[in-house]
């Protein structure tokens, strides 16, 4: 269980939504530093299953190219993973890396990918049945 800012997550997964180019990166080399907005935070933008859907209606409606839900293992990201609140309502987690270093994402801690179609209005995969 990771407790973080006073807030107990006890989650098994958590998710990445990936472009294919990232994706590919990953598989190639073994890790990967993410995104623009990864890079310029020095952390990675992760989401709780409940989120996923919500978070990609909305920042992902206008990627053209395919997307991938990654089920990330909490185990294999140590301490690096961190619960914080963005709003009022809402705690997302967030992978820095050990002592918050910006590490990257490794393959590794990929237990699935699935690849998201979108049809009737929201995306879909196996994870988000």
């Amino acid at each position: 269980m990771a407790e973080n800012k006073g807030l107990k997550v006890d989650e098994e997964f958590v998710y990445r939504i990936s472009t294919a180019e990232e994706w590919a990166e990953l598989r190639k080399s073994g890790a990967t530093f993410g995104g623009d907005l990864d890079k310029s935070t020095g952390c990675f933008h992760l989401s709780k299953l409940d989120q996923v859907q919500s978070t990609l209606q909305n920042f992902f409606l206008n990627i053209k190219q395919d997307l991938y839900l990654l089920q990330i293992d909490v185990k294999k990201l140590g301490d690096g993973l961190i619960y914080e609140a963005v709003d009022d309502s809402n705690v997302f987690p967030h992978f820095y890396g050990p002592s918050r270093s910006f590490s990257p994402l490794p393959l590794d801690a990929v237990a699935k990918a699935e690849k998201l179609t979108f049809s009737d209005g929201k995306f879909k995969c196996s994870f988000l049945n």
